[in-house]
């Protein structure tokens, strides 16, 4: 039997991103789609937040997809199966409110595709007719298309530079299923905030519903930091207790866009510091 939040599996998805299924049965057993999870590499680290890709009850596996940006996630990516996590914490956050609501779409964009696989699932399993579209820079940046294929009735895709499905953005690819007279009656959006708020303008004035999952900073995942506080209509909200989704219309995306860099720089050095470790570890 594996070990407490052993690795089992391990798969580079492009030059920025992997994917890591770790042994954590009791997190399976609970775990909701649009719950996410809390990653710590060792005693020292710093806590992280990671959607799930998806869960398999019967192996007791948690599959995450993990973007390297920074000194944590770098950390991560050298690890190899059969190594341990320190600490896996989860299921956090509010789970989707999955019903029948009829015309679901759900929005991807980078590695938030990873956080939007099992929502797709769920409302197509909840007898929804689900479309999905999913992007990306470039066709290498595209990841897990096969899942989503498989999550939904139809899958769009587009890219930046057109190299993989419609050149442009998936709000080009909305705003074409909006302007077909496609009956939509509820959008999930996950991905860049920048993205996020895209699609929030662009259903307002046709007052579709629209959920976007919020991946802001964090830290503990139980309201007690304050990290990833955020205004929703108005109001102080905490994306890890409160969220991660809130109604997209009611979401001040300036101000979060505003707090996303904060630590740009303190993450630059971290990074640049990890490197040098990694050097001295290798005998560069």
């Amino acid at each position: 039997m594996p070990g407490k939040n052993e690795i089992i599996h391990k798969e580079d998805l492009n030059s920025e991103s992997f994917r890591l299924c770790v042994y954590a049965p009791e997190i399976v057993r609970k775990h909701l789609p649009g719950q996410f999870v809390i990653l710590r590499v060792h005693e020292d680290g710093e806590r992280i937040p990671l959607s799930v890709v998806g869960t398999d009850s019967e192996k007791g596996l948690l599959d995450m997809v993990v973007q390297v940006a920074g000194k944590t996630t770098r950390l991560l990516s050298g690890l190899s199966r059969g190594d341990s996590i320190l600490d896996v914490v989860g299921p956090l956050g509010r789970p989707t409110g999955i019903t029948k609501v009829g015309n679901v779409v759900t929005v991807g964009g980078g590695v938030g595709i990873a956080g939007v696989v099992k929502i797709t699932r769920a409302f197509l399993e909840e007898g929804n007719t689900v479309t999905g579209i999913i992007g990306a820079r470039s066709r290498d940046m595209v990841i897990l298309e096969r899942e989503m294929r498989a999550a939904c009735h139809t899958l769009h895709v587009a890219t930046d530079d057109g190299s993989a499905g419609k050149k442009g953005f998936v709000t080009d690819i909305l705003r074409g299923l909006i302007g077909d007279g496609q009956p939509i009656d509820e959008v999930l959006t996950v991905g860049p905030l920048v993205m996020m708020k895209a699609v929030a303008d662009l259903t307002r004035p046709h007052g579709i519903r629209t959920v976007a999952s919020l991946n802001t900073l964090m830290v503990d995942g139980t309201g007690m930091c304050g990290c990833c506080r955020c205004t929703v209509d108005g109001q102080m909200k905490f994306a890890c207790v409160d969220g991660p989704e809130f109604d997209a219309h009611k979401i001040d995306f300036e101000e979060l866009l505003r707090r996303q860099y904060m630590y740009a720089d303190l993450e630059k050095t971290s990074c640049e510091t990890c490197r040098i470790e990694e050097n001295l570890q290798n005998g560069g």
